[in-house]
């Protein structure tokens, strides 16, 4: 009996999952792992802000206009002496809000367009890829700017714009996806059973090609949230007197010699929004594609 128990206690131990070496991956990952604590730490602030924040965002004290970070206003007060801090945290949940939006209508329309294109090939393939090339051949913010200027200023709009500037992105890395695996023998076998290309598609494709996309989403995350803030700065984005952090740069540039942290505050909270989902997608990557780190790291 004991010598049963001694060899169960020697033998090798069985081989782990796939999806758990990734996440063993992901938490030896450092960079992965701080992006994730930033990430959640602003989705809580989004959240809880309205509980959290001193004063209302929008609420005007003129006696306290300019006022430097204190204990009654940590972040101190803009020229019209609303709180700093508080409109941070409103700001962050117009960022989350903004980020999560376009970049699901970017996703859902550019793996749709990407599954199309890649899996019947021929005309279609043409016809999408084409119109992706347009769109590509346009810098990402100035044709962000030109459709909020024909849709008009405002948050939806500038969701509207974001999503369509990232949807090309999308479906080029799940067309080139999709001609990596479309061919593989668990796709011919579902043909040769008589599954439906729907079925193909959503089923035995798409989970296999879903590495690369998820990287992508938390990359292009970080940088809708960019894309946003810097419409909301030049007057396409957020409307006065909702907060956006885009816009409270707009406004403390005015201030930047007077006042300088109604300008800085905001712009650290989108450098290290930004910060953490880059993390977060680097660590993503190499995780679920480390061969793609010894390529970039072997140049």
């Amino acid at each position: 009996m004991s010598s049963l128990s001694m060899t169960d206690r020697h033998a090798p131990a069985p081989p782990l999952s796939e999806r758990r070496r990734i996440l063993r991956r992901v938490a030896n990952n450092r960079l992965a792992l701080l992006g994730a604590v930033i990430i959640v730490l602003l989705i809580g602030l989004a959240v809880l802000g309205p509980f959290i924040a001193p004063y209302p965002p929008n609420e005007i004290n003129m006696g306290a206009r300019v006022q430097p970070p204190s204990v009654a206003h940590p972040f101190g007060t803009d020229d019209f002496g609303r709180d700093v801090f508080s409109r941070v945290l409103a700001g962050a949940r117009v960022s989350i809000y903004v980020g999560l939006v376009a970049v699901g209508i970017s996703l859902l329309a550019g793996t749709s367009l990407g599954l199309i294109s890649g899996y019947y090939g021929g005309w279609a393939d043409e016809v999408i890829m084409r119109a992706m090339d347009v769109l590509f051949s346009f810098p990402a913010i100035l044709l962000a700017i030109a459709i909020v200027a024909a849709l008009g200023p405002g948050v939806t709009n500038a969701m509207i714009a974001i999503g369509v500037v990232y949807t090309p992105i999308f479906a080029r890395i799940t067309r080139g996806s999709v001609l990596a695996v479309r061919k593989e023998v668990y796709v011919d076998a579902a043909r040769s059973i008589g599954s439906a290309d729907r079925r193909i598609l959503l089923r035995h494709i798409l989970p296999n090609i879903a590495a690369p996309i998820i990287v992508e989403t938390t990359l292009s995350l970080a940088f809708a949230i960019l894309s946003e803030a810097a419409l909301s700065f030049i007057g396409l984005g957020a409307q006065p007197p909702d907060p956006s952090w885009g816009r409270m740069l707009s406004e403390g540039r005015s201030f930047i010699q007077q006042a300088p942290w109604i300008g800085i505050f905001p712009g650290l909270a989108i450098m290290i929004t930004v910060m953490g989902f880059n993390f977060l997608g680097d660590g993503l990557r190499d995780a679920l594609d480390p061969k793609l780190k010894q390529v970039l790291e072997n140049g």
